[in-house]
């Protein structure tokens, strides 16, 4: 078989969106490369809960991400990080993660860039991932009929192959995101990446991976 990358990630994951630059990089260095990205599904609850649950914690943390990565927060996103009593967000990964699988169907070559665009709208642009609206601007960029998309986004088709993708994120032992993976045969599985990792590793540990 010809070898696969695995790039499993959570829309909702500050790292994820920190480490999308050097994800597209790698893939665009790369393009006989198959590439395949699986959500994690980092936030999955019966219940919701509102943003104020982790507001704390993301507001100690993002300064570090900014740090290690280069990227930059944006001020929409920040607002309520900084006002949770007053955001009316639930995280929730299962959304973005069927609009993943539906967009997979339309560009299978180009899962990174969607993927990064899905993460640019919600930690940049502040779109709630779980409002149907969030993901209207995308159609627009990569012509995706919106009558079609939100059909998709409805269906139990789409949501169970996201369900898949969290189940194989957890058979593959990914256990943080970002996480990259080789797999060069049926049963061969090479770690590249688990946590956020730099180019130049990256690139280093694929080529050793490939050869």
């Amino acid at each position: 078989m010809n070898p696969v990358l695995f790039y499993c990630y959570d829309a909702y994951c500050g790292w994820c969106y920190g480490f999308s630059p050097v994800i597209k990089k790698l893939v665009d260095s790369h393009p006989s490369l198959q590439v395949e990205v699986l959500s994690g599904g980092m936030i999955i609850a019966e219940k919701p809960v509102p943003i104020s649950a982790t507001a704390g914690y993301i507001l100690k943390a993002y300064p570090t991400v900014e740090e290690y990565t280069g990227i930059k927060f944006g001020a929409d996103y920040l607002w309520h990080i900084n006002n949770p009593e007053l955001s009316d967000w639930f995280p929730d990964s299962e959304k973005p993660a069927i609009a993943l699988c539906i967009f997979k169907e339309f560009y299978p070559d180009r899962q990174v860039e969607f993927a990064g665009d899905l993460q640019y709208a919600l930690h940049f642009e502040g779109r709630d991932l779980t409002d149907d609206e969030a993901y209207r601007h995308l159609l627009e960029k990569y012509s995706i009929q919106p009558e079609i998309f939100y059909s998709k986004l409805k269906s139990e088709e789409y949501k169970e192959q996201a369900h898949y993708e969290f189940q194989l994120c957890k058979q593959l032992q990914v256990t943080g995101y970002p996480c990259v993976l080789l797999q060069n045969s049926e049963t061969k599985f090479t770690l590249l990446a688990r946590g956020f990792t730099d180019y130049e590793t990256l690139e280093a540990r694929l080529d050793t991976a490939l050869k």
